[in-house]
Formats: structure tokens, C-alpha cells, sequence
């Protein structure tokens, strides 16, 4: 099997959608450890955590739009 080969996360350069996880990811604590071991290096629970958040930010923007 080959190993997959991660390539350094430029967090300035990303989609919106992406920027937003990593600043949840941030505010949590987590982002750290998500740049250190990918998101595979979180639980369920906190990977489930930060999809919620997602989806709550993202629908209180569709709101104010």
C-alpha cells in the first residue's frame, strides 16, 4: 500500500466553505492538532462538532442574505 503524502495546509488560500472549518476548528481548540494529523486526527464527536457548527453558521447566513 502507498502512504499518502499531506501537503502543508495553506490556510490563506482556501474556499470559504473550507476557511470556515478551520476557524471553527480554531475557536475550539482543535486546529492545532488538525494541521499536526489531518482531520482523521479528531473523534467523531469533535469532527461532529465542528460539522454542526458549520451548518449553523452557514444557515444564519442564508438569513441576512
Amino acid at each position: 500500500m502507498s502512504s499518502k503524502k499531506q501537503k502543508p495546509i495553506d490556510l490563506r488560500n482556501l474556499e470559504p466553505e473550507e476557511k470556515m472549518k478551520y476557524e471553527i476548528a480554531e475557536e475550539l481548540g482543535l486546529l492545532d492538532r488538525v494541521l499536526a494529523e489531518g482531520w482523521k486526527g479528531l473523534t467523531s464527536k469533535e469532527t461532529g462538532r465542528i460539522g454542526g457548527l458549520v451548518t449553523k453558521r452557514k444557515r444564519e447566513q442564508r438569513k441576512t442574505v
